[in-house]
């Protein structure tokens, strides 16, 4: 296993629609698996294939909580069948875009179909944080943010604080 560098935001990656993964291969199983560990090391509940620069479908999450014991998911291909009217209000962060927080209103509950890790077919439905976990990260796979959910002002002032954070890694590293 090995941590996977994140991308930062602003970057033409993250703005990408990634293309259905074909298979499961050792190569894939393995970039899973760094996923999750990066995904816990940074830490966080998500991680969309494009934040590590591989622009195929498919994410990780876990949304079991700090206290509880891990509960690794791997969703391939994910889409969306069916949204509940009721809605949350959350407030997000993205391992792409750190440090920020805001909220972000989504559909309450959301019933999606993936493949698993063993290439099984699911059907499942997502409540509560996992739901928008879920649509946070499948958003990254049609290269969406959750800043594209804010207003242009707060787009660009985040934009522009990542602009300085990457300078500073830049110079930093």
């Amino acid at each position: 296993m090995s941590l996977k560098k994140i991308i930062i935001h602003p970057d033409p990656r993250l703005k990408k629609i990634c293309a259905q993964v074909d298979g499961i291969s050792p190569e894939l199983r393995k970039l899973a698996t760094d996923m999750l560990e990066t995904m816990y090391d940074a830490p966080g509940i998500g991680l969309a294939a494009p934040q590590v620069g591989v622009l195929e479908r498919f994410f990780v999450m876990d949304v079991a909580g700090k206290e509880a014991a891990p509960e690794p998911r791997v969703l391939i291909n994910p889409r969306v069948t069916w949204t509940s009217e009721e809605v949350n209000v959350h407030e997000e962060g993205c391992l792409s875009i750190p440090g920020v927080y805001e909220d972000v209103t989504r559909p309450a509950k959301v019933r999606m179909q993936f493949k698993d890790i063993d290439g099984k077919d699911h059907e499942e439905e997502f409540e509560d944080i996992a739901a928008t976990c879920a649509q946070h990260e499948l958003d990254h796979l049609n290269g969406t943010l959750f800043l594209d959910y804010l207003s242009g002002i707060k787009r660009r002032m985040i934009t522009a604080k990542m602009k300085k954070l990457k300078k500073e890694r830049a110079r930093a590293g």
